[in-house]
């Protein structure tokens, strides 16, 4: 990623709040991490990104950023975010980690009344994930890489009970068995929301041990990192500038 100007960050690291969320409410521009980084990414890829969240108010526990085009390009999906795969940042209270990295959501398969719109369809990017995992496909070489030398986790299924890959950190990782993987995407009920994420993760202790600067630069190396996979799952694949 082309580096930010270092000048123009006013993200501090007390903004990633691991009882609240990530601030992003009453804050000036040069400090809201979703400008920063979606500014960013524009400059990186040369196109619009979509920036997507879950929570209200000051504080939201997930935010993501995904490509217009690639929206656009879905024949039955393009006016919904659910279908395309995306970078995203989150703060897991359960696990108290600030996560950072690739999503693929698979929505229902049988969703409830009220959820229609979520349902998955034929041009979603799940189905590129699901059929990239072959021995020898690029993109299970990707996650083979940021499991086994990066350090990545893998989370996979059901947000209630997913099947859960804990990054190794400065440990070398052990890639999962592709059966293992594909039990995983497959197990979790119909008429529950599922889902893919690969993510590399920090502690409250590092967080609070980086300036802001540092922390943007870093969720931007991680989408670096995380781009060559994210491009198997895509229909229109990212582009560099």
């Amino acid at each position: 990623m082309n580096s930010l100007n270092i000048l123009r960050i006013g993200f501090r690291p007390e903004f990633l709040d691991f009882e609240r969320g990530i601030r992003v409410g009453n804050l000036e521009p040069q400090e809201r991490i979703t400008r920063l980084l979606k500014s960013a990414l524009e400059e990186r890829f040369g196109g619009s990104f979509v920036t997507d969240r879950w929570g209200r108010g000051v504080y939201w526990q997930w935010i993501c950023f995904l490509a217009r085009e690639n929206r656009e390009a879905k024949p039955l999906s393009s006016k919904i975010n659910f279908g395309c795969a995306k970078f995203f940042i989150m703060m897991d209270r359960d696990e108290g980690l600030f996560k950072c990295g690739m999503q693929v959501e698979r929505g229902f398969l049988k969703p409830p009344r009220q959820y229609r719109q979520c349902r998955l369809k034929r041009d979603w990017d799940w189905h590129r994930l699901t059929k990239g995992l072959t021995p020898n496909g690029r993109l299970t070489k990707e996650l083979k890489r940021l499991i086994v030398k990066e350090g990545f986790g893998l989370q996979i299924g059901n947000w209630s009970d997913p099947w859960v890959l804990p990054p190794s950190g400065n440990r070398r990782g052990k890639f999962p068995a592709l059966p293992t993987l594909r039990r995983a995407m497959n197990r979790a009920p119909g008429g529950e929301w599922a889902g893919f994420q690969l993510y590399y993760s920090m502690s409250p202790e590092e967080v609070r041990s980086s300036s802001g600067p540092e922390l943007v630069e870093s969720m931007l190396a991680v989408f670096e990192e995380v781009t060559p996979a994210m491009n198997c799952c895509m229909q229109t694949p990212l582009r560099l500038e």
